[in-house]
């Protein structure tokens, strides 16, 4: 890099200042996501700033036993990969640059982006955000002795470091919305309690946060949407009164509808009150309509003061686990199945702390081919002992390959037990968390928690619509008519559904019951399921508490993180009005 040329930037060129309005845009929904996504969003149109959003609870264990194995580590590397193909396309632009992706480190990003930025010869200034980290004060905040342990911080170190002239600014862990709401808060001046604008900032964030899971990305109705291949990033128009318009940029694939931003409205939330450290935004309260071709305006979000404590995510290693798939082929699954499973538990050295099997049917009668005539039984170990679940389990399984059922084979050779890790979702008060503003002078600025706080409450559900009256019903799967998205939150999952016209609601929202949801979906049937109403967006949305056990690296179920639960929902049979499906 110490060939490359001197960039030339020219001071003279004014950022653009649109009257009344802030484009931010998204390249990034996670660690992993479009490395290209940057240089699309640089040059594919006008913008004020870029956001990146490279954490998920998951990707924090990930980045802590980096961390652990190398204490300059912790952050999101592939970001840096991005800068070096996009600081001067940026700088060029007058687009500055907001991410979370210092994640465990912020401080070191920000070093080697300055670092970056002598090697290309491009002046930058970057700043970055500080205070999430309370690994070192654990056992004084009473979260024990985790491996990773950070506060979700909120937008006004951002802002600090905006107003201070940061070019780039990285944080660490603050909330996935923060990083659109610091760039509205700086660009307009907003205070501290202007709670209705920064709740639609809230709002507007929370759309984009994904990247294209906005523009058509994980869509229920995608077969709708024409060009699906290489869907756009979103963007959000965010106007002074904290009201937005979610778009694209022009020739992109993909789209932006009301439907598709309903999808990620609801996604990973709870009630009617969305807490944020900066404001309690009221989704309940949102109003959506199309504004032109991949435009959609979003309206009348209503704020309130942020509740006093701020979440805190607890990752730390749980124990090891292990792992074998027997695959069972043809006739007698089910005898097939218990043969192994008892010569299996009567042969094992040590029994580990935990054994679950699962029995995937996934096989067909008079089957064409030989796969399609196969179930998987899975079996899967944990132990805080690695030797209890290491080649002693999958070696012992291995055995039996000549002595068990018939057609004994499994999908892959013996293994060492792995590392999972457990998240853990704790609280603590903001006053104790020191959130802080490192300029790129490093100058450091403290900045202060809200000063008025509310406690958050659940919201009281809206009265229901008149049942629909109805004719005749076909037995359809839900999703003919309904869409859904799902998700992780910790040990819990959520499922928002929606439908598309005030009729449809009227059925919905009498017929798809906590009671329904668990008929529909059995694994819930043992577990507590909230329901929430969003009427002004036709939605419902259910909580399932526990489904995920200890968090997604725990592995509880076939979809770690819930992600193809709403998909599962959709495609149960239920009874449908013929008058709705329209």
């Amino acid at each position: 890099m110490a060939n490359r040329p001197v960039h030339q930037k020219d001071d003279a060129l004014p950022r653009l200042r649109a009257p009344g309005v802030v484009r931010i845009g998204n390249c990034s929904g996670f660690y992993g996501d479009r490395l290209s996504a940057m240089r699309e969003m640089l040059t594919g149109g006008e913008l004020d700033y870029l956001t990146g959003d490279y954490l998920a609870e998951l990707t924090m264990l990930i980045l802590a036993r980096d961390r652990a194995r190398n204490p300059g580590g912790g952050y999101a590397k592939t970001f840096l990969r991005q800068m070096e193909d996009c600081l001067g396309l940026a700088q060029d632009n007058n687009v500055r640059i907001v991410t979370n992706a210092g994640g465990l480190n912020p401080a070191g990003l920000a070093t080697a982006v300055r670092t970056l930025s002598d090697d290309l010869g491009i002046p930058v200034a970057v700043a970055h955000v500080e205070g999430d980290d309370l690994l070192p004060r654990a056992a004084e905040l009473g979260l024990g002795s985790p491996l990773a342990a950070n506060a979700y911080l909120g937008a006004w170190g951002i802002v600090e470091c905006l107003n201070s002239g940061a070019d780039i600014v990285v944080t660490g862990r603050v909330t996935d919305a923060s990083l659109t709401v610091g760039p509205a808060a700086a660009h307009f001046d907003w205070g501290k309690t202007d709670y209705d604008k920064l709740a639609g900032a809230v709002v507007a964030g929370h759309v984009i946060e994904c990247g294209a899971q906005a523009t058509g990305g994980n869509y229920a109705f995608f077969g709708s949407i024409d060009d699906m291949g290489h869907p756009g990033f979103p963007i959000a128009e965010i106007h002074d009164d904290g009201s937005s318009v979610i778009t694209k940029h022009p020739g992109t694939g993909g789209e932006v509808s009301v439907g598709t931003v309903t999808s990620q409205l609801v996604y990973e939330i709870t009630g009617g009150r969305y807490a944020n450290p900066d404001a309690t935004a009221r989704i309940d309260s949102v109003t959506l309509a199309p504004d032109g071709p991949d435009r959609v305006a979003i309206s009348a979000a209503k704020g309130e003061p942020p509740p006093p404590t701020l979440k805190v995510s607890v990752n730390d290693i749980a124990g090891y686990r292990n792992a074998v798939t027997f695959v069972l082929t043809g006739l007698n699954i089910e005898a097939k199945g218990q043969l192994v499973r008892r010569q299996l538990e009567a042969a094992l050295p040590i029994k580990p702390a935990e054994l679950e099997w699962t029995l995937a049917r996934t096989d067909h009668l008079n089957a064409d081919t030989e796969e399609t005539a196969s179930a998987l039984l899975h079996c899967i170990v944990r132990d805080s002992d690695p030797a209890n679940v290491g080649r002693a389990f999958t070696g012992t399984a291995i055995e039996l390959g000549l002595a068990s059922y018939p057609g004994f084979h499994v999908t892959a050779p013996p293994s060492d037990s792995q590392a999972y890790g457990r998240f853990t979702a704790a609280s603590v008060k903001a006053s104790l968390v020191r959130h802080s503003a490192v300029h790129a002078n490093g100058n450091r600025v403290d900045i202060a928690p809200a000063s008025h706080t509310r406690e958050l409450i659940a919201t009281e559900q809206p009265p229901l619509p008149d049942r629909l009256v109805h004719g005749p019903t076909l037995r359809l799967p839900l999703g003919t008519i309904a869409g859904a998205r799902s998700g992780d939150k910790g040990h819990s999952a959520n499922v928002g559904i929606w439908v598309r016209t005030d009729e449809q609601w009227r059925w919905l929202v009498h017929t798809i019951s906590v009671a329904m949801l668990k008929e529909l979906l059995p694994e819930t049937a043992d577990l507590p399921v909230h329901r929430y109403l969003l009427p002004n967006l036709r939605a419902v949305n259910f909580v399932i508490e526990g489904i995920l056990g200890e968090g997604v690296a725990y592995q509880a179920r076939f979809d770690p993180q819930a992600k193809g639960l709403g998909e599962w929902l959709r495609s149960r049979y239920v009874y449908i009005p013929e008058e709705i499906l329209g």
